[in-house]
């Protein structure tokens, strides 16, 4: 396809001739990249994590003990593994669904978009003399003062008037054909390449979050979904990084794939944006789910939505709070459901029972003659007592700052 558009008093539009995007990498399509990188990310992400805590690494900044893993949890880490996966493909199937009504994504036109934004640029100006006209400042002698050392600030006082910025002669009628300013061409590529994209970005994150808040809330309020679906996801009292999809298939399919597909398509986003955008989304979703509060993750300080804010969810006196996921917590701040108590004393109760259940596990084992650390998790319930932060004052003080 080709287009060219002229104006006698704006700078002409480039022609432009579409054709087919190029992959991104040579050995695989961008078809079969956006259904399996956010969950090469998502292991990815999760692993490190994983050697993080068989390691204890960070131990400062842990969320729970490791004794509050073996003993509170009522899911063995093969049925979590089971689920995930089991989530992942249902992922990928929606996600062909999905990639399949989109068309080819096309290249060969983004210089001819940039000139559009410049052209309402160059339009936008025409405005200036009225508005400071509406300050009692008269535009036009402004601009002839400063046109000799200012030539662009005397061309945008004028109201977009550059009669120095020439690209050439018309073929048919000999008249000037205006240019852009180059400052103009700027502004245009930031908005085009930065701004908008951004402004998707972060409509879809909104999108999502809405979607996400609301069901999430439901499947708590609605006992029978609470009890089909989502009670399988608090079966991690003490959350895990490649926990995070964790998920009855249902809830999996309604909360979490379904809210990014809808996120994705009302924000217009392109596929090669879509797949950014899922890879960033089940990112952040692993890492609420981390199990570490890390002052340097950059994941954890874009938003107060973060590992200590939703591992508070997780808990039994925090279950009915801090629904908000994965992005923000403006749900929970304008409805109500944000954690506002003291943590401290919550976590710090709940992981010397842990510690304590333990201790009292091995002696029992020892005294039978087979020592064993695992196995009481399966008596829990979900009256009792939920997992707590980590060792040291420190870590404490940070949940609890950020629960608030």
């Amino acid at each position: 396809m080709a287009n060219t558009t002229l104006a006698y008093d704006l700078p002409p539009l480039p022609a432009y001739e579409m054709r087919p995007m190029p992959d991104y990498l040579p050995f695989i399509s961008d078809f079969w990249l956006a259904l399996v990188a956010p969950h090469i990310a998502y292991w990815v992400v999760s692993m490190i994590f994983h050697v993080i805590d068989m390691y204890d690494l960070f131990p400062q900044y842990r969320l729970h003990t490791p004794e509050e893993i073996s003993q509170r949890n009522l899911a063995t880490r093969w049925e979590v593994f089971r689920d995930v996966i089991l989530e992942q493909v249902i992922q990928i199937g929606t996600s062909a669904v999905l990639s399949l009504t989109e068309e080819g994504q096309t290249t060969g036109k983004e210089e001819y978009d940039v000139a559009v934004w410049g052209r309402r640029i160059r339009l936008s100006q025409r405005r200036l003399p009225n508005l400071l006209g509406l300050l009692g400042l008269n535009a036009e002698v402004i601009s002839k003062n400063v046109a000799a050392s200012h030539p662009l600030l005397a061309g945008a006082l004028a109201g977009g008037y550059y009669p120095s910025l020439i690209s050439g002669l018309d073929n048919v009628t000999g008249t000037q054909i205006p240019a852009f300013a180059t400052w103009e061409l700027l502004v245009a590529k930031a908005i085009y390449w930065v701004i908008v994209p951004a402004i998707q970005f972060w409509f879809a994150c909104w999108v999502q979050d809405t979607w996400q808040y609301f069901w999430h809330r439901a499947m708590h309020v609605n006992k029978w979904m609470y009890t089909h679906w989502h009670s399988r996801h608090h079966k991690l009292y003490v959350p895990y990084a490649y926990g995070a999809l964790y998920n009855h298939p249902v809830e999996g399919f309604v909360l979490d794939t379904i809210g990014a597909a809808i996120a994705y398509k009302v924000a217009f986003l392109t596929p090669r944006m879509g797949m950014w955008y899922f890879v960033f989304s089940i990112c952040k979703t692993v890492d609420d789910h981390c199990g570490y509060a890390l002052p340097w993750d950059p994941l954890q300080r874009i938003t107060s939505n973060n590992a200590a804010y939703h591992d508070i969810h997780h808990q039994s006196w925090g279950i009915k709070t801090n629904f908000s996921q994965p992005f923000f917590t403006m749900w929970d701040r304008f409805l109500g459901t944000r954690w506002t108590g003291d943590v401290q004393e919550k976590y710090e109760r709940t992981r010397i029972n842990a510690a304590n259940k333990k201790r009292n596990l091995m002696a029992n084992g020892k005294a039978n003659g087979a020592p064993k650390e695992n196995g009481s998790a399966k008596k829990d319930s979900a009256a009792s007592p939920s997992p707590a932060v980590s060792n040291g004052s420190a870590t404490r003080r940070r949940a609890n700052g950020k629960a608030h």
